[in-house]
């Protein structure tokens, strides 16, 4: 059986769980939990990024990061559900990347605080992340995607979005939401049209500073 290393925190790695729910892949991989914090963890020797996810094959073959999974398990599912043919392939990868982005931000941020001490974190640092996100989000509410109908409407851009969001009502208390009304709607949408996405949902209760880093 496959492994995928991953930590309940992780945004990217939700993507992984969402992607292996939608193509029915769950029973094929198990889910192994990684702390990219501690040098014991095999997770270094699996990645020598120590970053997660991480999905460790049958053969022993690790595949990483999270784009990269999806496209795999894509591929074990038949291909084209979450990546489609032709030009409208590269829509969905753009978007991937724009939705992966704004998450990267979202937790270097967070790594501002949870690493440095306050006299040497930058506010101008913090600004210029945080930028990227508003821009992400506004390009976004601007270009909402259609409402999915079902699982099989969802693609790895759109499936990238739901998580980011989620990791935004998170650690940022979805502040997000308050000026996106049609994300919100989307985001709605989204959880109603895929269970997954409730069932990959991290506790109401705080997630603790000293967390698995999230990184994809």
């Amino acid at each position: 059986m496959m492994k995928l290393r991953s930590s309940p925190p992780s945004p990217f790695g939700r993507k992984v769980k969402l992607a292996m729910a939608i193509l029915g892949l769950k029973d094929r991989i198990e889910i192994v939990e990684a702390n990219t914090a501690d040098p014991s963890d095999d997770l270094r020797s699996q990645n020598p990024l120590g970053k997660i996810p991480a999905l460790v094959l049958e053969n022993g073959d690790v595949i990483y990061d999270s784009s990269v999974i999806l496209e795999y398990l894509d591929f074990l599912a038949g291909g084209g559900k979450l990546f489609p043919q032709g030009e409208a392939r590269y829509l969905v990868l753009r978007d991937q990347a724009l939705a992966n982005g704004m998450m990267d931000a979202a937790i270097l941020r967070v790594y501002e605080k949870r690493f440095k001490e306050p006299k040497f974190r930058d506010p101008a640092w913090d600004t210029y992340q945080a930028a990227k996100m508003d821009r992400t989000l506004a390009h976004f509410e601007a270009n909402a995607p259609a409402a999915p109908k079902s699982a099989d409407d969802i693609d790895a851009g759109t499936l990238t979005l739901a998580c980011a969001l989620g990791y935004l009502d998170i650690r940022y208390n979805g502040d997000w939401r308050s000026d996106h009304p049609k994300l919100v709607a989307w985001l709605d949408a989204f959880e109603t049209a895929v269970p997954a996405f409730a069932d990959t949902k991290m506790p109401a209760a705080p997630v603790p500073d000293n967390d698995p880093a999230p990184l994809r």
